[in-house]
């Protein structure tokens, strides 16, 4: 416990304890209900540094980028009412991705409550669906207990956004001052280690038995830091691993065994073999219908093993035959140790053949295209030769990230930051503003469609202020792409309000102070691509791509994974 203080005031409170949970970095907004709180900032810049946004999205998608790339319990603040509000989408974005963030929102008077006041909103009941816990402070010394117990569940277990509403004459009121970090909380359980000794038995010779197995593992492997053990387990056992779209970089992208994505336009091969394999081994995922298409027919034929540390996804969606609950790492080493080497040759080769096949009909095609029309993912290609996988890559939603997902390679963990459960646009500008700051010292590369980058193109005042070196790069086919290629698909071609107008981005970007190019001819992409991973400053490039291209492979809506198709 930290010394006591007298007579300090809430404001001031909060700030301490934002010190005392090792936090050096938040993204907010002021306004009038949480000026209190902006006042005390002021005094301690030295200490905590404050990023100011453009919007409160912007602050809690920057806030979602630190933590994703730093592994840090990422910050934001606003005020009270329509900067509260503008919290809720980030809310719910980290609510599904699993992402530790805390929220701080102004409020005002405690005896003003329930009188519709000035920008009173009841921010509580509106984010209660989207958070893992919320509370309102209206008494001063409930500050260090509700803030420590804030932090403590939004990184612990399955993390997820917490968000804590302080009333302004909370934020005034004095009172002594002294903090405790929180270890525990009576009626919340954290399951960390596996207890199910005989599930674990059954699991190992399941494993043992198994002809065909598949691995599918998701980002909770990166959120238990489990990245070795999993590396461990798959080369032990000589199981091919498929990921989820947010498991992506756990694995190493050549890792031999690693056999791509699964999901709506995921890889040919380990989507199609879900419904071959014998054994499905399921590490940190959910089976979220983007990976499973029609649950009657996923992976009927296998015996299911998932290791998995929030009790809610076991059987939620996908029932299994062998749940192993707790954190993954511990499971995978437990796994580890008692299953038998293996190397499963024939069963590989199977990926091989049909890797091939994907590669014949799509791959070759969207990398090395002969037409003259720019591809998604040439540009991807390119970014990867110079990137050398190293980067940090964040993506936003539609087409570009469907290929850049596919095609991106990594070479270590916390590399792919992108929207996966809510498919939220707008998130990747400010998400890469935080992933830079997250991880000052590599490369961040944010690749957007040119919708989804005008829905938080006020950020780029953001980079601006703070001479944030993020590399941008917009991917324009003047489409709502993905949108257009399901009305191409499935809706006769009627491009119902897809086709974007767009501005002189080249002008937007230098108004800003960012160096900018616009490349619309293949001789120019590489040298371009080139220049903009060597600058050591921000950088615009906008590549004009094919404007109706689709992305395949592809799984229709409500189909089988088996349906998968690749043109």
């Amino acid at each position: 416990m930290s010394k006591t203080i007298k007579q300090i005031s809430g404001a001031e409170a909060v700030i301490r304890c934002l010190l005392e949970e090792d936090v050096n970095l938040i993204y907010g907004y002021p306004g009038g209900a949480i000026m209190p709180i902006y006042d005390e900032l002021y005094k301690f810049s030295k200490e905590l540094t404050h990023i100011l946004t453009r919007h409160e999205q912007g602050a809690i998608h920057a806030a979602q980028g630190f933590s994703r790339a730093s592994g840090k319990v990422g910050v934001a603040m606003a005020t009270s009412g329509p900067g509260a509000t503008n919290l809720v989408t980030g809310l719910a974005d980290a609510q599904l991705d699993s992402t530790p963030v805390v929220c701080i929102t102004g409020q005002v008077g405690a005896h003003l409550l329930g009188t519709d006041a000035f920008q009173e909103i009841d921010i509580i009941s509106i984010s209660m669906p989207v958070t893992k816990w919320n509370y309102q402070v209206t008494n001063v010394e409930e500050i260090p207990e509700i803030l420590a117990k804030a932090f403590y569940i939004a990184r612990s277990g399955r993390p997820g956004p917490v968000l804590i509403d302080i009333t302004k004459n909370a934020q005034f009121d004095t009172f002594d001052y002294s903090y405790k970090k929180c270890k525990g909380i009576r009626s919340y359980n954290i399951q960390e280690d596996v207890e199910e000794e005989s599930n674990l038995e059954e699991a190992v010779q399941a494993i043992n038995n198994a002809k065909k197995p598949l691995i599918v593992f998701g980002q909770g492997v990166i959120l238990g830091k489990a990245e070795d053990e999993l590396k461990e387990f798959i080369e032990k056992t000589g199981i091919p691993a498929a990921w989820t779209i947010l498991g992506l970089s756990a694995l190493p992208s050549k890792h031999p065994l690693n056999v791509g994505m699964v999901g709506m336009h995921g890889n040919y091969a380990p989507n199609l073999l879900t419904n071959e394999c014998d054994v499905l081994i399921a590490i940190g995922m959910r089976f979220d219908d983007r990976v499973t298409g029609n649950v009657q027919t996923y992976a009927s034929q296998a015996k299911i093993i998932h290791l998995e540390i929030d009790s809610a996804e076991i059987n939620k969606n996908i029932k299994v035959d062998i749940p192993l609950l707790g954190n993954c790492k511990n499971s995978l080493q437990l796994l580890t140790q008692k299953v038998i080497k293996k190397e499963h040759p024939e069963w590989r080769n199977r990926f091989n053949e049909l890797l091939q096949e994907e590669y014949d009909v799509v791959i070759k095609k969207d990398l090395y295209p002969e037409k003259p029309g720019l591809t998604m993912g040439e540009v991807i290609r390119l970014i990867n030769q110079y990137t050398k996988g190293e980067a940090i890559i964040v993506t936003d939603v539609g087409q570009h990230q469907m290929v850049t997902c596919r095609y991106a390679e990594f070479t270590k963990s916390k590399s792919n930051i992108t929207s996966g459960g809510l498919g939220t646009m707008g998130f990747a500008l400010p998400s890469a503003i935080g992933a830079k700051m997250g991880a000052p010292e590599r490369e961040v590369v944010a690749v957007i469609g040119d919708g989804g980058y005008q829905m938080n193109i006020q950020e780029l005042g953001t980079i601006f202020q703070n001479k944030t070196a993020v590399k941008i790069v917009v991917l324009n086919n003047n489409f709502l792409g993905m949108v257009r290629q399901w009305q191409q698909l499935f809706f006769d071609k009627r491009y119902a309000s897809t086709e974007m107008v767009n501005p002189d981005f080249i002008k937007i970007a230098q108004a800003f102070d960012i160096t900018a190019k616009k490349v619309e001819a293949r001789e120019d992409l590489e040298d371009a691509v080139k220049e903009m991973i060597l600058s050591k400053e921000s950088y615009f490039l906008e590549v004009c791509v094919e404007k109706e291209d689709n992305v395949f492979p592809m799984i229709p809506t409500g189909a089988s994974v088996s349906d998968i198709r690749l043109k």
